[in-house]
């Protein structure tokens, strides 16, 4: 097993019992690689550059993307297609689709981020089994949405395992870790980013072990967390929450499903933020604080958009109004229309005493 540590993103460091080659030519292997998004593709790319043969690579079939609904295929179906690497499309492993797959006479599959189950008689078909790059610190966060959940849960460590696939879910023998730490305000999407690219350094060097037989597993230790896959619900933030949990979940859901809220009805997505500045009580008035703030009341202070939580307040600092672009979110309160500011005021002086302050206007849940 392979243990290493990333103390800032896809930089490793630490390496423990690497794997070695028993020559100088290990064996070349015949490869099925399988994922679909963009997290799959620096796996995929540093596969292709090794000796190993790669015969096909599965994906999920092309699906409607955007406003336009673009029928639009995975991107690792196009970076396959640009190594001239022969793709197979399939959502479902059904009979068809296992039998081409099983045809290939291949000696392993790698899966990264396929999204789909694999099943027998397709588990046993090469001849070393499947082996999987999952983005945790297994058997912590078994699932397919580790990275989401990581975060949501606050983890200011994480990783990535490359293990045995096996018919129960993310339980195979591990064959090598890294372990990362995670940045206070990084999100979901930067933090993939960088475990993609870390954990397919890690995945070329368990294959080159497995070739030429030099790869030992282990079994998972500790205990079991899982990570299911998230919904749209989980992007709507409760702002009665403590600042800490809004934030890990602003950041969890970052992009998808994406945070969201309503402000005086209207629809805004929660791109970008960050924990403000500890509260300012009457004892230190003068000092750079901030000023309280009710949980969901938003205040205008200094060029910041402040939203109260149930403890500090949090800076919007990036926002999606609906049907528009993303912009900063200081952009998005100067530019709201003259009836909105004016309401602003309006609930402002109506809050004055709840000691929520000027500029601040409630938001809906």
């Amino acid at each position: 097993m392979t243990n290493e540590t990333a103390s800032q993103p896809a930089q490793l460091q630490h390496e423990h019992r690497q794997p070695e080659s028993n020559s100088s030519e290990p064996p070349r292997l015949r490869l099925i690689f399988a994922g679909s998004p963009a997290a799959a593709v620096p796996s995929l790319l540093a596969l292709a550059a090794t000796d190993h043969n790669i015969v096909a690579v599965l994906t999920r079939e092309d699906s409607q993307q955007g406003r336009k609904r673009i029928l639009t295929a995975t991107r690792v179906s196009d970076t396959a297609d640009t190594l001239g690497i022969p793709v197979i499309k399939s959502n479902r492993l059904a009979e068809v689709a296992t039998e081409a797959l099983t045809a290939l006479d291949a000696d392993l599959g790698v899966i990264v981020a396929y999204g789909g189950l694999l099943r027998e008689p397709l588990l046993s078909a090469p001849r070393l089994g499947w082996i999987n790059l999952h983005f945790s610190l297994l058997p912590r966060w078994r699932g397919a949405a580790p990275v989401q959940r990581s975060l949501i849960a606050g983890d200011d460590l994480t990783g990535g395992t490359v293990f045995q696939l096996v018919a129960e879910l993310d339980a195979g023998s591990i064959y090598g870790q890294f372990t990362q730490t995670v940045g206070p305000n990084e999100t979901t999407g930067e933090l993939l980013a960088s475990l993609a690219d870390a954990g397919a350094q890690l995945l070329t060097r368990v294959v080159a072990a497995l070739a030429d037989g030099s790869a030992r597993g282990e079994t998972q230790q500790g205990d079991v967390t899982l990570a299911p896959k998230l919904s749209l619900t989980d992007g709507k933030i409760d702002w009665t929450a403590d600042a800490a949990t809004v934030h890990n979940q602003i950041r969890g859901v970052t992009p998808e499903p994406g945070a969201f809220t309503t402000i005086d009805g209207a629809l805004v997505k929660v791109l970008a933020a960050r924990i403000a500045l500890p509260v300012r009580t009457c004892a230190d008035a003068d000092s750079s604080a901030t000023p309280p703030l009710a949980p969901g009341h938003l205040r205008f202070d200094s060029s910041r958009v402040l939203i109260g939580t149930a403890t500090d307040p949090l800076e919007l600092v990036t926002v999606q109004p609906a049907a528009k672009k993303p912009m900063p979110a200081a952009d998005w309160w100067r530019g709201r229309n003259a009836g909105a500011n004016a309401n602003a005021n309006a609930n402002a002086n109506a809050n004055a005493n709840a000691g929520i302050g000027a500029n601040a206007v409630a938001v809906a849940e």
